[in-house]
């Protein structure tokens, strides 16, 4: 190990402390990261202090994706433990941004930059009885400290894809000495579980237990039906088709489709929800919808007067607007990749999507189980939305079908709980 974290802090930790100091010049996320975490230490410091006396759990997220993970593990400890103290940090701004208010934490912080006298001091201040990182995020010095003071540390939803670049020479053997610092590596899947033995670790259990975002998906779907987003008028007796999270090349292929489309489907109302809802984006759709079909934005929803198509100009209220849906697009997928096809599956929707997919191994799943559908082009989307939407048969079947396969793959939270709670003991 010492060889290892020695060629580590010797030349990989300058290295990315220069580039991170260049970056900032150039890029705004890196340069927000930077400033906050300048008094990272002082305030971990003062709210350390505000902590009871109860166990000290530590969950590590790269970003937003990969706490939403985190929460349902840590929503049911904190439920059967009330008492218990959480620490959540995270490496980028975006996730500590919109999570710095989240009820169940009682520390939220940054994770300081990976230089070794940054790690012993953090460890000093925050104690864990238990380390946890979400899925990949993982800082060498981090983990050879945690490793060295005695603290447990694991990785939750962890993967690892069969030929991965951590496999080559050298960096297979790094990662050996480095994941046999995990006390265990819960995996989502058997797949994982093998890749993850190919390092032949001797210390951690290495077990797949599934994935806790089937998890957080149901419990996110129980918040959202509670949530009335329209009048009844604007949603009763209609068939409500969504474009989820979609990005300008998703448009270029749906947009003619929709104007085809809602020719011959007078009950359909469309609702489009851009991955950004940025101005240029809302006006780049409008000029495309001006003078072809009727829009509406959903901050002028008072003024409704049965427009076809409704533009969501707001941000956090997607994963309630698919309840109202007969079926879902999910975006990304003509572009760099598919976003997430579960949000949609849960409240049984039939999800379209295209080619760009298979960076989602629940969307390849579902595709192959019959509750999600690929697309390749403006014909085929057409001819696959006018039969899920006149076919009630079809629709149903496809739709049972999505939403039994995300309750099919739930429980991994509770059983990676049976491996934390004996550090509650």
């Amino acid at each position: 190990m010492k060889f290892f974290q020695l060629l580590y802090n010797i030349f990989i930790v300058p290295i990315l402390w220069t580039v991170f100091q260049l970056g900032q010049i150039f890029n705004k996320k890196i340069r927000t990261g930077i400033i906050g975490r300048k008094h990272l230490f002082r305030e971990l410091e003062l709210n350390s202090k505000k902590l009871n006396g109860s166990h000290r759990f530590w969950f590590h997220a790269s970003s937003l994706g990969e706490f939403e993970q985190a929460k349902p593990i840590i929503s049911f400890l904190k439920k059967k433990y009330p008492m218990v103290n959480i620490i959540v940090t995270f490496f980028s701004p975006s996730g500590f941004e919109n999570s710095k208010n989240y009820k169940h934490a009682n520390i939220i912080s940054y994770i300081p930059f990976d230089s070794y006298s940054n790690v012993i001091r953090f460890l000093r201040i925050v104690k864990p009885d238990a380390a946890i990182m979400v899925r990949y995020d993982i800082w060498p010095n981090m983990i050879f400290a945690l490793k060295k003071n005695s603290f447990p540390v694991m990785i939750a939803n962890a993967t690892m894809q069969q030929h991965s670049l951590r496999k080559l020479p050298l960096l297979l053997q790094f990662h050996q000495v480095l994941y046999d610092c995990f006390s265990h590596i819960l995996t989502v899947s058997k797949k994982d579980e093998q890749s993850f033995r190919d390092f032949k670790t001797t210390i951690p259990l290495i077990v797949s237990i599934g994935d806790t975002r089937f998890d957080q998906v149901i419990l996110r779907s129980e918040e959202a039906r509670q949530k009335h987003l329209f009048a009844s008028s604007v949603v009763d007796n209609k068939k409500i088709f969504i474009v989820g999270q979609s990005w300008g090349e998703d448009d270029d292929v749906i947009i003619p489709v929709l104007l085809k489309i809602h020719i011959v489907e007078p009950q359909l109302v469309t609702i489009i929800v851009p991955h950004e809802p940025t101005i240029e984006h809302l006006e780049e759709l409008e000029t495309k919808l001006e003078g072809n079909i009727s829009f509406i934005r959903f901050s002028e929803m008072n003024n409704y007067n049965s427009e076809k198509i409704i533009l969501i100009d707001s941000v956090g209220i997607l994963v309630a607007l698919y309840k109202y849906a007969h079926v879902v697009y999910i975006g990304g997928s003509f572009k760099q990749g598919i976003h997430n096809v579960l949000e949609p599956a849960v409240f049984g929707n039939p999800v379209i999507y295209g080619p760009k997919h298979t960076n989602s191994q629940e969307a390849v799943e579902l595709a192959r189980n019959g509750g999600g559908f690929i697309v390749e082009n403006e014909k085929e989307l057409y001819r696959t939305l006018r039969t899920l939407l006149n076919n009630n048969n079809d629709r149903i079947i496809a739709a049972n079908i999505s939403k039994a396969f995300v309750y099919d793959n739930c429980g991994a939270t509770q059983r990676f709980l049976q491996y934390l709670e004996p550090y509650l003991n």
